[in-house]
């Protein structure tokens, strides 16, 4: 299979040992295949000269609340970033290029951008996965436990909020466990961020598109049985009857007590018909 010039770079950065997976070029890069003119360039130094901006405006004690204040204040007061409620599934969210044009996004992309700031004027954070909704938080904290909801205009949450913002989400009480809140590695981060895009896609029929985004989180988690059998039922509909029936294979051997094992199994039997 040959590979986009923009897939080539996206599988090189995620190649790397974690520490050294440049997430916002990751991301580009992942925008780069939507958009093939895209300057890589350009908006790593639009987030340059970001970090520049928030850098000038830092206070002189150098605490965790007063820093997150101060790209709040610069980043959405200033600028006008925003989550896009009117418009949550659109696409164009999950993009870095355009969450920077449009100054919109949905959690993990605005997230990734705070992140990226953050990195810049020697700040580290860190991204938390929280079932439904992405957050984020300082590295190294020792005044307090904070998250930042970059969605919501930097939102500073306690960890009651977040255990608050969880039962919202579900409707209902949830036990709060400790996974919830872990930071995520670079590539769980990707992988959340293509999952999105994936589903978004699925939705809305454009399976090509759906294809090469599995193909991108296979790369992040080679052989993942799910998206292994995700892969093969798009090959199916797509009549690559031998890739089809690889991944499915491959999917039935990895989950042996699948509970669509059945429905897999017919799609084979139908692939030996051909």
């Amino acid at each position: 299979m040959e590979f986009s010039l923009a897939r080539q770079r996206f599988y090189q950065e995620v190649r790397q040992e974690d520490e050294k997976i440049d997430l916002e070029k990751a991301a580009l890069y992942i925008a780069q295949e939507e958009y093939p003119d895209l300057e890589v360039e350009k908006y790593l130094s639009a987030i340059d000269k970001m970090a520049v901006e928030i850098q000038a405006r830092l206070p002189e004690e150098p605490y965790p609340l007063r820093i997150v204040q101060t790209i709040n204040q610069y980043l959405y007061k200033e600028l006008g970033f925003c989550g896009n409620s009117e418009d949550y599934y659109d696409p164009q969210n999950s993009f870095l290029n355009d969450v920077i044009d449009r100054k919109t996004g949905i959690p993990i992309s605005l997230a990734l951008l705070y992140l990226a700031i953050a990195k810049r004027i020697n700040f580290p954070m860190v991204g938390i996965g929280m079932p439904g909704h992405f957050l984020i938080r300082p590295v190294a904290n020792d005044e307090m436990d904070i998250f930042v909801d970059a969605y919501h205009d930097g939102e500073i949450l306690f960890p009651q909020d977040c255990q608050d913002r969880l039962n919202q989400l579900a409707g209902q009480p949830v036990e709060m466990r400790p996974q919830f809140v872990e930071a995520v590695t670079p590539k769980q981060f990707l992988a959340r961020m293509l999952t999105n895009l994936k589903g978004i896609y699925l939705n809305q029929g454009k399976i090509g598109k759906c294809l090469t985004t599995i193909e991108r989180i296979l790369i992040l988690f080679p052989d993942t049985p799910f998206e292994l059998r995700d892969r093969g039922i798009i090959y199916f509909q797509t009549h690559r009857w031998i890739e089809a029936r690889q991944d499915l294979e491959s999917y039935l051997d990895s989950v042996p007590n699948a509970n669509d094992r059945d429905v897999i199994q017919q799609l084979l039997d139908r692939i030996e018909g051909n």
